[in-house]
């Protein structure tokens, strides 16, 4: 089967007298611009109820219709992949994807990823689109994903994610002392320039993170997020937006930081730690067949573990 998912959407004053592609690349960040330039080319995107060409101007108000059709997953290659899955019923699995796997294949990994190795153990979830994902970590993310196993689950778990219904919480080490928590509550767009990165954008999509301090050390700070919304690179970009990127992000992070008189265990630990210190740690949604809350949570992986432990006895060993 393939999933159709329709949008309707109004340009706004921020994206007049842009082209259509990028006007929809701007406001459609989950969809690549080559797909939506194919779905113009195509006439299957409306403005104003009628057909345009990729590089036709947009104005303030334009009603844009689409539908996006996604297929299955059936053609991928099925292969042993090392992941744990922490729960899973004849509707629902759970699973705690490790940093450094990659979700779905693509450019540059067309295989050796999340949904090949749910495919290997699973293979029913071909039929469904994205073998049942409903939503995605970056590579270098850890931490629980959710699959749906059955079309009706896929369709009331995805409506679920809509609808802000699953609820997510994150734990992260970001670079800099935060002095207290807060909301970040900032639209994000594609970068126009670097088109694998997001940026915070006032024509944008609506964007917002809750964050909370767990523990500050002398130049970073531990510190637990809950999305409202799941953009691209949401946490990643918002944290660098208030100026406390998140600890080894290669995109984001900016240059490292270390606090006066570093122990040597500490500078070592923060030059060998090689991508984002970001954990997917807790989920909670309704059961998409009985409506039964369900919550589950991960320990954080050893390689984050370590660099609190190393953060901590820097804290102590040198007094403020």
């Amino acid at each position: 089967m393939s999933e159709v998912r329709t949008h309707q959407l109004i340009i706004p004053e921020t994206l007049a007298g842009a082209r259509l592609d990028r006007a929809l690349s701007e406001l459609l960040a989950d969809y690549s611009r080559t797909l939506l330039k194919m779905l113009i080319e195509e006439g299957r995107v409306l403005v104003n109820g009628a057909t345009r060409r990729p590089r036709d101007p947009v104005r303030a108000g334009d009603e844009v219709a689409l539908e996006v059709t996604l297929a299955a997953t059936g053609h991928l290659a099925r292969e042993k992949v090392d992941f744990e899955v922490v729960h899973a019923d004849r509707d629902v699995i759970v699973v705690n994807k490790p940093a450094g796997l990659v979700v779905h294949p693509g450019a540059g990994n067309p295989g050796r990823t999340l949904v090949n190795g749910l495919l290997h153990r699973y293979p029913k979830l071909a039929e469904l689109p994205r073998a049942g994902l409903i939503h995605r970590l970056d590579k270098d993310t850890s931490g629980l994903l959710v699959v749906a196993r059955t079309p009706a689950a896929f369709q009331t778990l995805t409506a679920a994610m809509s609808g802000r219904k699953i609820h997510r919480r994150y734990h992260a080490i970001v670079n800099g002392v935060m002095v207290a928590g807060g909301t970040v509550d900032a639209a994000i767009s594609r970068d126009r320039v670097h088109r694998t990165r997001m940026r915070v954008s006032e024509g944008g999509r609506e964007a917002v993170t809750h964050h909370r301090v767990l523990k500050r050390f002398r130049a970073h700070t531990y510190v637990e997020l809950t999305l409202e919304t799941g953009r691209t690179h949401q946490i990643r970009v918002h944290m660098q937006h208030i100026g406390y990127p998140i600890l080894g992000d290669p995109v984001y992070g900016g240059r490292r930081r270390l606090p006066p008189a570093a122990l040597p265990e500490l500078v070592a630990m923060l030059d060998a730690f090689d991508r984002q210190a970001l954990h997917a740690r807790e989920i909670a949604f309704e059961h998409p067949r009985t409506g039964e809350p369900l919550a589950f949570e991960c320990a954080l992986p050893g390689d984050f573990e370590a660099v609190l432990e190393v953060l901590e006895a820097d804290r102590v060993a040198v007094p403020a």
